[in-house]
């Protein structure tokens, strides 16, 4: 079901879950990563060792839950936006969801929110307890939830109330104060939208050549992320057509496979 449809399915999910024990001692981290990517920042961020380190950087992340504090630095770095903290201890009827959130403008504590599971459905509202726009470190800003006891494993996203959507600011598409300089286009190489735009001013307008100078597209994922979002700058900076941007050369994500599994056999053949 996962591969159709992308969303997890209750095995997936149990499977991930760490003791009730664990559970009941305070905030952990939750990881949804159940496909097999040239993935690893979540193992190198862990200022605990709590995500395990990977023989192969395809590897499912594995979590040590008795050293993790729910210290949520690997969420807000995780690519993917794959990590969630959970907290089981927040009261009697009540956990928290913390979750990366990419959209602006952000919620603020105490707004009420609409609760979403992993298919994009409402399932129920929510209240911000606190967000982390995690500017210094430049990473994916951060939304805690306070919700039901019962649905800390099914809240995984949140959207403004329709009355409050209508309330808040429209963002212009084309202006610039909605994105700042420091936020991060490509993922995989840590490249900013300051350093895209430097480089379009310069004149440099096409994908291949930003890509050469900046590393941006040139990560695991091979710019599936960064690159229509380069087209789109060189679009607004320049006037340039989309048709008109040269998208240069790319390869698709690939996963190694090793010799024996052309060969066959078992490890005492000759």
């Amino acid at each position: 079901m996962y591969i159709k449809t992308g969303v997890a399915d209750q095995e997936l999910v149990v499977n991930t879950l760490p003791s009730d024990e664990r559970r009941k001692k305070g905030p952990y981290v939750f990881i949804e990563c159940y496909q097999e990517i040239p993935c690893d920042p979540c193992t190198k961020i862990c200022p605990f060792g709590s995500i395990l380190p990977m023989d192969d950087i395809n590897d499912l992340p594995r979590t040590d839950y008795d050293t993790c504090t729910g210290c949520t630095i690997c969420a807000a770095i995780c690519p993917g936006l794959a990590i969630f903290i959970i907290d089981e201890t927040y009261s009697e009827t009540e956990g928290t969801v913390t979750i990366p959130y990419e959209f602006a403008p952000l919620p603020a504590k105490g707004d009420i929110v609409e609760a979403m599971n992993r298919a994009g459905e409402v399932i129920g509202e929510a209240e911000v307890l606190r967000v982390n726009p995690n500017k210094r470190r430049q990473s994916t800003a951060l939304v805690t939830l306070i919700v039901p006891k019962d649905k800390v494993m099914e809240v995984r996203f949140l959207r403004p109330k329709k009355d409050e959507a209508d309330r808040l600011p429209k963002a212009d598409p084309n202006s610039e104060e909605n994105l700042p300089d420091s936020t991060v286009i490509c993922r995989c190489e840590n490249v900013t939208l300051g350093e895209i735009r430097a480089l379009i001013d310069e004149g440099y307008d096409n994908v291949d050549e930003i890509k050469r100078i900046s590393r941006a597209g040139m990560g695991p994922c091979q710019g599936r992320t960064c690159r229509p979002l380069i087209m789109g700058e060189i679009n607004r900076r320049t006037g340039k057509a989309y048709d008109d941007i040269e998208l240069g050369f790319f390869r698709p994500p690939t996963k190694p496979i090793q010799f024996e599994q052309f060969l066959g056999g078992e490890e005492d053949d000759n």
